[in-house]
């Protein structure tokens, strides 16, 4: 995915929450449990259907001070293996 003005969005009956009993963040989907990782959570923090792709690597960059360039490869790399997964999709 190369158009940062996409909107990412997770799919329909996907959830993502933090469940008390395993203590971590979950990606729930229908018939499927993600734990991601501490970097995935602070992406996934950021999908919320408005947020453009551009806008969460900004974000992320002006939050941990790193090279634009370097957070959005890894974003746009995290994000789209959840979209190969049908777990997020992209809204134009």
């Amino acid at each position: 995915m190369n158009d940062e003005a996409a909107i990412p969005r997770f799919g329909a009956g996907v959830k993502f929450r933090f469940d008390a009993v395993r203590a971590a963040w979950v990606v729930l989907a229908p018939e499927r449990l993600f734990l991601p990782d501490e970097q995935a959570v602070e992406i996934l923090k950021l999908v919320d259907g408005i947020r453009s792709l551009s806008v969460i690597i900004d974000d992320l960059a002006a939050r941990y001070d790193a090279p634009r360039e370097l957070i959005a490869g890894d974003v746009e790399t995290m994000l789209q293996g959840l979209v190969e997964k049908g777990v997020v999709r992209w809204q134009a």
